[in-house]
């Protein structure tokens, strides 16, 4: 693996300099590595070649509209001389968006600029400046921590691990991530409070080892000896970032051992940076290392035979199923948007499903369009998901939570709610005993993330929301035809997917053949403007003929 330190670039690419030197200077090292910075394999402190891959900054492009600094001549000659009015942007807390300065709310997702959202998570208001909670209408109740039965991981550290350089848009995968979702808990008086602590530890370079290639190791240790520097122009790293990374592993793994040995009954991991795009051999994605892949076999290592991994991040995880593929005692489900793979990574197919012997451990679930909501997503639990799972038959079951799937979020374009997301993993929780570790990883949008997160560990607790969706759900045209793809292949590995799809593709054949009546009938209605208009002009001559005629 390659990590290209990157230099301050502005127009003239300048080199910043501290004391003296440039950026990307050795700092002081750190114990989980020894040795010179240059004995380091694949390391380079050259500047970065700019990679033409789709970057969250092309994503936000359309902001370069509001960083319009050309100013127009004031032809007013009359007028005195003033100083050039400066007008401030200032960057959404919630989704990082650009606005103008004399803009209150964002213009995106109407967060107020002085929000609370990092006081106080979704409960904050996002119309008002933050003075303060003054009510929490939530009812609280249930276990102490002290006899709780699940586990949450989490610890500051991992809020180091931050873009070094100051950029026009904050970095999506930044550390108010964890500081919205630990204020939306803190609120709500469940963590802490009702959900037991996990002690964070550093995981081992020989368990990490299970996962990736000794020399990925040593490549993302080595970015602790450099102020910053970037795996691929959006995977970044700082001085901090690989003893975060290690340390979110090792709460992965460690919670992975409490469930599995049922000292806990569930667990979340409240961890960054991220690791479903991580693979045996790369780091990209804002991914380092593949925190769900280490707690897999951690889990294996402790005992559990069989592990099911389900990935609904809105992004598929390409890296967990790089480790996977080949692998039949580990099932990868993921639901992601795909588009016909123009839809980051790009992987994710639905003939994707495991090689060399690991054919039908891998579905993928590739929704062909953004928007996807509810009732596709909790569908495809119905006929996808829990069928194959629960002829899987998991011993653990380990959730990839990205909440970048949420309403709202800024990359996802999607529309899942905390209620979806607490169904599905309601759906989820009676397999193997409930004995399931959720791991967090994308979600850019602080006010979506911190209220699935919520809503998530609610589950975890025993809580049954109110606004809990249906069991039965109708999906959208784009969706049943996704999941009917999907079970057309996997049928082939799962045989008790058959009849279940026999009967989704009768009714959907019956959908088309009412549909394409009910156009029929409509087009034989339909009377062409041109008519009805011709009827009354023929029909008002006639009328004041008549009545011209009787006047005389």
């Amino acid at each position: 693996m390659v990590v290209e330190t990157l230099e301050k670039s502005c127009e003239g690419s300048k080199r910043r300099h501290v004391n003296g030197g440039d950026v990307a200077v050795p700092c002081s090292g750190d114990e989980f590595s020894n040795g010179d910075i240059n004995a380091a394999p694949g390391v380079s402190a050259k500047r970065a070649r700019v990679s033409r891959e789709m970057t969250f900054e092309d994503i936000y492009g359309a902001d370069a509209l509001l960083n319009d600094d050309d100013e127009e001549e004031d032809d007013c000659d009359w007028e005195p001389v003033q100083a050039p009015v400066e007008f401030v942007n200032w960057c959404c807390v919630n989704c990082t968006m650009s606005n103008p300065g004399d803009m209150v709310h964002c213009y995106i997702c109407g967060e107020h600029k002085e929000s609370g959202i990092l006081r106080h998570g979704y409960f904050a208001s996002p119309f008002l400046k933050d003075t303060g909670l003054i009510e929490v209408e939530e009812k609280y109740g249930g276990s102490s921590s002290a006899t709780s039965s699940t586990a949450v991981g989490f610890d500051e550290r991992m809020l180091l691990h931050s873009e070094f350089e100051v950029k026009a848009h904050p970095h999506p995968e930044r550390p108010d991530r964890l500081r919205a979702i630990a204020a939306s808990l803190a609120t709500a008086g469940v963590f802490p409070g009702r959900c037991l602590p996990i002690n964070a530890r550093e995981i081992t370079k020989q368990e990490l080892q299970m996962v990736h290639t000794s020399e990925h190791v040593d490549a993302v240790n080595t970015t602790s000896q450099l102020l910053y520097s970037y795996f691929t122009s959006d995977t970044y790293a700082n001085e901090y970032s690989a003893r975060a990374a290690r340390l979110a592993a090792g709460l992965c793994a460690d919670l992975a051992t409490e469930i599995f040995t049922g000292r806990v009954k569930n667990g979340f991991a409240l961890v960054r940076p991220p690791g479903h795009h991580a693979g045996i051999r790369h780091a990209m994605g804002f991914c380092l290392h593949n925190n769900a892949a280490v707690a897999a076999l951690v889990a294996q290592a402790a005992g559990a035979k069989k592990v099911l991994i389900v990935d609904w991040d809105v992004h598929h995880g390409n890296g967990t199923q790089e480790i996977f593929e080949q692998n039949k005692s580990v099932l990868y489900i993921s639901l992601h948007r795909h588009e016909g793979g123009h839809f980051y990574p790009g992987t994710g197919a639905a003939d994707e499903v495991g090689t060399n012997g690991g054919e039908g451990y891998c579905v993928n679930v590739p929704w062909s369009c953004g928007g996807v909501g509810d009732k596709d997503y909790i569908f495809a639990f119905q006929h996808v998901v829990l069928p194959i799972a629960s002829a899987f038959s998991p011993d653990f079951v380990i959730i990839s939570a990205g909440f970048d799937a949420a309403r709202g979020d800024p990359l996802g374009c999607c529309d899942v709610t905390p209620a979806g997301y607490s169904r599905m993993t309601q759906m989820l929780g009676d397999l193997c005993g409930g004995k399931m570790l959720v791991i967090l990883e994308g979600g850019y949008n602080l006010r979506s993330i911190s209220a699935s997160a919520t809503a998530v560990i609610k589950v975890l607790l025993g809580e049954i929301p109110e606004n809990n969706l249906p069991i039965a759900a109708t999906p959208s045209r784009e969706g049943l035809q996704t999941v009917l793809d999907v079970m057309n292949i996997q049928m082939k590995f799962w045989p008790s997917l058959a009849i279940s799809y026999s009967k989704l593709l009768s009714e959907w054949e019956a959908r088309l053949i009412e549909n394409k009546k009910n156009q029929m009938k409509r087009k034989l209605v339909r009377v062409p403007t041109w008519w009805k208009w011709g009827r009354k002009k023929l029909l008002y001559k006639f009328l004041s003929a008549r009545m011209i005629s009787r006047s005389k």
